[in-house]
């Protein structure tokens, strides 16, 4: 569907001061090359100003009449088809703008012809013609205006010629061709070309076809393979659409319309064969093809004519560039801007086919003309036709396609944009006699008029002025003059602010009458200015500011719009607000009126404030402001009420008037959110006793869950930063199990992670000495009881282990008690474990400094013994420990690392009484010939030196050798045995190897008690 609107998109015309009727004309940067007609034989070079002034820049001669014409601004050159005789010649203009500086001199040579000799320094400054000699006629052209390589239609095949940047010398640099690729196409004859970025877009009268030159990273063969066509029966089992070129006697034998999209294309069968003509060298690039769209139409009898005139034009690839780029669009061509999307247009004289054939291929718009068309030209924001006795402008959809391939956020409650299958529309209908033939650059329009003798007769009348603006500059012709009835105009599109102000005003005749037309209208002009931030950066600094202010306060309508009417998108009033910059307030006061009790608020505007006011925004609204709110959710969504209290935006709201709204909420649908949201504002009334109440309605249980549903009541946050509540404090000094409890269930909720729990508990407990106050690890060990995460699991125990140790080595006690003994979390988490017998024995002979953090030693040795402790990570933490804490970690850690000889070593030297106790806890099964090869040996070795001076290690000996003289017989434990030992202190041992059963309480003792030395 096309809707019609009557705006004004066109401003001042000039005419273009021509001296002989032109036939082609071709422009692009800041140049208009006019062809003269047949007959003459020449090309006016024209420099387009500002406001469409026209400045002769010079002239050349061609070979004869110019049927096709193109500039390329990579290269700066003019290429032309030009026929003499009978033959047409292919030739490129470079260097044409040494004419404008007086030279006249002309060089002509061949393609890839040697240039040293005939381009010396004296002759730098001149133009030169570039033949491109065919072995076909060449019959349409195109040039890449991403790389500036020149592509040809012929019979049969595409011929590509690569632009090359020759070096003469240091001073002296020229372009040249190289024909590096032939596409061999079967039964194919061009009308029409378009190439851009590796896309060929090719027409004949009745089908479209456009492929995709895909780079090879494999050294390939010189010839690549050919694209194999895919199995038939596309066309409904119709004949193939070359044999149905063939015409009968007395039948036209007409195909169906068939559109392939992708993949798909490639069954169009129609096979592409590659074929290198470049020198093969290290860097020459290889192709293959990729089919990206198939279109064929039919002959239709159409209110425009007969069938035979149903023709395709006007094909074109239109590129749009990654934006960000500051530079002037020079500079943006000269460093190679980055493609963003592509899209590819073409027109029946009835309609007009837009197509993305970007990083997708899909129809994005569809024009149905009023008239039949003649010509046709796509800008990223117009569609500009010409019909018979008319110029027609419409709107295109490249901006919003383009936006979605930029922004991945587009369509989402961050940003959005007007739908790609948004309507387009008609700007303007503006009548002209007899248009021929359009181009377009910047916001310029070249419109070639050709009136008919009837047309003549018609314009010696007075004429009623057709375009407003300059026409000072427009010089009447003379009777002779006028007399061919033709005229080249140059016509300048208005500024988008213009015509952006144009539409929005034009918009607000729909607001009470067409909501759908508001919208369309706002739509159209939002993308209008999107487009125009999309294009290269040319623009000034104040003009990039005027283009961003509009585009804002186009997101600002849109809004409106969204919020006022009952629309299934008013969802969109949230992007479209957050795109716009308004705060709250300003929104507030744009849909809410004043003293009006009876407003009704629609859907997309409790939409938008409910999600705004459930963010953290950094906006505080007024206390009459926050008190509006609130009445407007306790009459239009009172549900909400306890999220919206919490916001940020509503610190300024009247706790009372919030506590009444609660109330009634509370009759109809109770919740816990409720309940603590009612204890909040009691809190900030200073009504206790209220408080007190609320909050003995549930359990501790059912209100952490209930900060889950709502984290805001305890923490909020401001400039980025986590800044714990009123509540938050209060429950702090009151009830510390509780919020912990809270912060706990928001972190297994993902709602609080543990680097924002660290700043919410160091911000609450800010009044603490400690750098990391109590309550905080109070978090960290009730968090590793319902820890399910691995990684972080190891962060919470690398994080508490590092604080034991840290109070351990400053011997510094808790601010407040711990919320759990080392006792309560054995029991309650997996990670703490069991103290083993050999660390208790340890720290009963450690140093009574060790007493004083008995608390944090017993925890960090209960991890220790504990399964989960990645010991390794936590090592560098460990080493600062002092005294038997620091002993039984050592020993711990390198036990857990399977150093357990190292283990022993430390314990016989440090503590021998725990050395038996650790081998019998630590070494069981294959391990227990420690007891006999390692420990025993060590011991007797020890108590040699010691004497008796060390009744640890005596007290080791013994139970050493209890258990070794259970473990060995009779002959293996006496070949252990010193032999400057004391027979007393031995004696029972061996007896008791010897009878494998256990000794009498108290046998060891009297045998030993009269030796006075165990070794000599």
């Amino acid at each position: 569907m096309v809707r019609l609107y009557n705006l004004h998109p066109f401003g001042s015309q000039r005419v273009v001061p021509c001296g002989q009727e032109p036939g082609r004309f071709c422009c692009g940067r800041d140049v208009l090359f006019v062809a003269s007609a047949a007959g003459s034989c020449r090309v006016e070079a024209f420099a387009v100003r500002e406001q469409g002034r026209c400045e002769p820049l010079g002239s050349f001669a061609t070979l004869g009449p110019v049927r096709r014409m193109a500039y390329s601004r990579a290269g700066d050159y003019l290429v032309t088809i030009e026929e003499k005789g009978k033959a047409s010649f292919l030739r490129a203009y470079v260097n044409w703008r040494c004419m404008s500086g007086g030279s006249s001199r002309v060089c002509v040579r061949m393609v890839g012809h040697k240039m040293e000799e005939s381009y010396r320094e004296t002759l730098k400054e001149q133009m030169s013609i570039v033949e491109m000699p065919l072995s076909d006629p060449p019959l349409c052209i195109s040039c890449c205006p991403v790389s500036g390589d020149l592509l040809v239609g012929c019979k049969n095949k595409l011929v590509m010629f690569c632009l090359k940047y020759v070096v003469i010398n240091q001073n002296l640099t020229v372009l040249d061709f190289e024909r590096s690729l032939i596409l061999h196409i079967g039964n194919l004859i061009p009308a029409e070309v378009a190439f851009c970025a590796g896309r060929v877009a090719i027409t004949t009268e009745l089908d479209v076809l456009i492929l995709k030159l895909v780079q090879q990273h494999a050294a390939g063969t010189e010839r690549c393979a050919r694209e194999e066509p895919l199995g038939a029966g596309v066309r409904d089992e119709g004949p193939s659409a070359h044999a149905l070129q063939l015409e009968l006697d007395e039948f036209i034998v007409c195909q169906k319309p068939v559109e392939l999209l992708g993949e798909e294309s490639a069954r169009c069968e129609i096979p592409v064969t590659l074929e290198s003509t470049e020198l093969p060298t290290e860097h020459t690039k290889r192709f293959h093809v990729r089919y990206l769209l198939f279109r064929c139409f039919t002959p239709d009898q159409s209110p425009f004519g007969f069938c035979e005139e149903t023709k395709l034009h006007s094909l074109q690839l239109l590129p749009v560039y990654q934006t960000g780029s500051s530079g002037t669009a020079q500079e943006e061509t000269e460093n190679k801007r980055e493609l963003l999307s592509l899209f590819c247009f073409f027109s029946l004289p009835h309609a007009g086919y837009l197509y993305s054939v970007g990083k997708s291929v899909e129809l994005i718009s569809t024009y149905q003309y009023s008239e039949k068309s003649e010509q046709a030209v796509l800008t990223p924001q117009f569609l500009h036709v010409i019909t018979r006795e008319s110029l027609q402008c419409f709107t295109v959809r490249c901006s919003a396609a383009a936006a979605r391939d930029e922004d991945p956020y587009i369509d989402t409650t961050v940003k959005a944009c007007p739908p790609v299958a948004l309507d387009v529309c008609t700007l303007r209908m503006q009548l002209f006699i007899g248009p021929r033939a359009i181009c377009h650059f910047k916001n310029h329009i070249i419109l070639l008029t050709k009136a008919d003798t009837e047309d003549i007769t018609e314009r010696s009348k007075p004429a009623r002025r057709m375009l407003s603006g300059k026409t000072d500059s427009i010089k009447s012709r003379t009777n002779s003059e006028s007399e061919p009835g033709w005229n080249l105009y140059i016509i300048n599109t208005v500024s988008t602010i213009q015509l952006y102000r144009e539409m929005v005003e034009y918009s607000r005749t729909y607001e009470n009458v067409g909501t759908e037309s508001c919208v369309h209208l706002l739509s159209e002009a939002h993308l209008l200015v999107r487009a125009a931030l999309m294009g290269p950066r040319s623009l000034r600094p104040d003009q990039e500011a005027e283009l961003l202010g509009a585009f804002r306060e186009s997101c600002a309508f849109l809004g409106d719009c969204y919020s006022r009417f009952d629309t299934k998108d008013y969802h969109l009033a949230l992007p479209y607000y957050r795109m716009s910059g308004l705060p709250v307030a300003e929104v507030l006061k744009r849909t809410v009126s004043e003293g009006d009790e009876t407003q009704t608020y629609e859907r997309g505007f409790m939409f938008y404030l409910t999600h705004s006011l459930n963010e953290d925004l950094n906006e505080e609204l007024t206390k009459e402001s926050a008190n509006k709110v609130l009445q407007i959710f306790c009459l239009a969504d009172p549900v909400q009420l306890p999220h919206i209290l919490c916001s940020p935006c509503m610190r300024n709201v009247c706790p009372s008037a919030a506590v009444k709204c609660l109330q009634q909420v509370e009759k109809m649908m109770p919740s816990v959110v409720l309940t603590l949201t009612k204890a909040s504002m009691a809190l900030r009334m200073g009504d206790l006793m209220m408080y007190e109440h609320e909050m003995d309605s549930y359990k501790e249980t059912a209100l952490a869950c209930g900060f889950a549903g709502q984290p805001r009541l305890l923490r909020q946050r401001r400039d980025g930063a986590v800044v714990p509540t009123q509540l938050a404090a209060h429950l702090k000094e009151t009830q510390p199990a509780l919020l912990v409890a809270a912060a706990v269930a928001l972190h297994e909720d993902s709602k609080m992670h543990l680097e924002e729990a660290d700043s919410f508990f160091k911000r609450l407990c800010r009044d603490s000495e400690s750098a990391v106050p109590q309550l905080l690890v109070d978090f960290w060990e009730a968090l590793l009881v319902v820890c399910s995460q691995e990684e972080t699991l190891q962060q919470l125990l690398l994080r508490v282990i590092s604080q034991y140790v840290w109070r351990i080595s400053k011997r510094q006690l808790p601010e407040t008690k711990p919320l759990k003994t080392t006792e309560d979390l054995i029991n309650s988490c997996n990670h703490f474990g069991l103290i083993f017998p050999w660390v208790t024995c340890i720290m009963s002979a450690g140093s009574p400094s060790d007493k004083d953090c008995h608390e944090d030693i017993s925890r960090l040795q209960s991890l220790l013994c504990g399964p989960s402790v990645d010991v390794a990570a936590v090592l560098p933490a460990l080493e600062p420990l002092p005294g038997g804490a620091g002993l039984a970690v050592r020993v711990l850690s390198c036990s857990r690392r399977g150093q357990r000889g190292a283990a022993v070593e430390q314990l016989l030297r440090s503590c021998p009484r725990a050395a038996a106790l650790y081998v019998q806890h630590e070494l069981r099964g294959d391990r227990r010939t420690v007891w006999w090869n390692k420990l025993l040996p060590e011991l007797c070795k020890r108590t040699r030196l010691a004497g008796n001076d060390c009744p640890a290690l005596i007290s080791s000996l013994k139970e050493t050798l209890s258990v070794v003289a259970v473990e060995l017989e009779l002959r293996d434990f006496l070949s252990l045995l010193p032999e400057d030992g004391t027979a007393a202190f031995f004696l029972p041992h061996l007896l008791h190897c010897s009878q494998k059963q256990p000794l009498p309480r108290g046998s060891e003792g009297r045998l030993g008690s009269n030796t006075s030395s165990v070794l000599q």
